[in-house]
């Protein structure tokens, strides 16, 4: 499964009920959450939180899509704020600038790892610089309409992409050159660690 989110579905027309909306785009509502918050159950929690209230403003709401959007990452930010004290840490080992690595010819394994190292280091980022590359890459949403949900200028749009995929690129090299544990070999009868072997008295 490709790590990254799609966007959501075509908005609904006046006739689509709140449910409908929810069935049809919950799974990317859910990884946009997740990757604003940086972690599944925070993400699962803001989602939530985010419903209940389009639920109840669900007929004065024109555009649904952007509505949740801009309160997922307004919550996103709340939520980063309340944690300033323990999440603003610096990656002084990601600090170079990284390379291009070609996740598709990753394996299965090696992709999985790719998800939570990017999970990892979306943890660490400012939370602008997180909602920038969640929304622009994982959103696939243009840069003026990233700008009008996070509230800050195309240009600063920009600045944030360049340093968060630097970021990034850093912590792919890391994963991707990281020494793979070697299997241990099968030890013999009798060495350290085995039990000795019981041979059967005549």
């Amino acid at each position: 499964m490709d790590w990254r989110a799609q966007a959501p579905a075509t908005p609904p027309t006046s006739s689509s009920t709140f449910e409908q909306y929810v069935r049809l785009n919950a799974t990317a509502l859910l990884r946009t959450s997740m990757f604003l918050t940086g972690d599944r159950h925070a993400g699962e929690d803001l989602l939530q939180d985010v419903l209940e209230r389009v639920y109840s403003r669900w007929r004065r709401i024109d555009d649904p899509d952007r509505y949740i959007r801009r309160a997922l990452v307004n919550g996103a930010s709340r939520r980063s704020r309340r944690r300033r004290r323990v999440r603003e840490e610096q990656l002084d080992g990601l600090s170079g600038t990284g390379r291009d690595i070609d996740v598709s010819q990753l394996g299965m394994t090696d992709r999985v790892a790719v998800r939570e190292q990017l999970l990892a280091v979306l943890r660490t980022l400012p939370i602008q610089q997180r909602a920038v590359l969640t929304l622009r890459y994982f959103d696939d949403l243009p840069d003026p309409e990233v700008a009008a949900l996070v509230g800050c200028s195309p240009g600063t749009v920009k600045t944030h992409t360049a340093r968060g995929l630097a970021r990034m690129r850093a912590a792919l090299a890391t994963a991707q050159d990281a020494p793979r544990p070697r299997a241990a070999s099968p030890q013999a009868p009798g060495q350290p660690g085995q039990p000795p072997s019981r041979g059967v008295q005549a």
